[in-house]
């Protein structure tokens, strides 16, 4: 599947956002800072010089926030896709799980409830590398204790 081209806007946002997380960003920042530290002389008002540095960082951090946000949202989108393609292609796993973050909250608890249990379950095992998908945990786990228990009755 060919990647569609993006808009300006979402092109500029992207940018933007690439060259505001690096390291050239943050030294033009500090400079900035360090240049109104040392304008104070050039105002009369100590307000008036506080006003410039306070209204500049107002605007950048709320511009800021949309951009953190965007590569937030797609960050997130990219790697529940990833994630989704691995529960849908491992045989065993789940398929409820594929858009969890679609679920309900109570959904959620359900299903981390239904996990603790296997986490409980495989506590049990002796091995670190024993393993149970979520719908055969409890039935695995019975047959372990009825194996283990078989050779004792004997």
């Amino acid at each position: 599947m060919a990647a569609r081209p993006e808009n300006i806007l979402a092109r500029f946002a992207r940018i933007a956002a690439d060259w505001t997380g690096g390291s050239t960003a943050f030294g033009l920042a500090v400079l900035l800072i360090v240049l109104w530290a040392c304008s104070r002389p050039l105002f009369d008002s100590f307000d008036t010089w506080q006003l410039v540095i306070n209204t500049a960082t107002t605007i950048v951090t709320f511009l800021m926030v949309f951009l953190i946000q965007r590569a937030q949202n797609k960050d997130s989108q990219a790697l529940h896709l990833k994630l989704n393609e691995l529960v849908a292609a491992v045989r065993g796993a789940s398929n409820r799980l594929i858009n969890a973050e679609h679920l309900s909250e109570e959904e959620l608890k359900v299903l981390h409830q239904h996990y603790c249990k296997l986490i409980e379950l495989a506590g049990r095992d002796k091995k670190l590398t024993d393993s149970h998908s979520v719908e055969e945990a409890a039935e695995r786990h019975e047959d372990k204790v009825r194996s283990h228990q078989a050779p004792e009755a004997k």
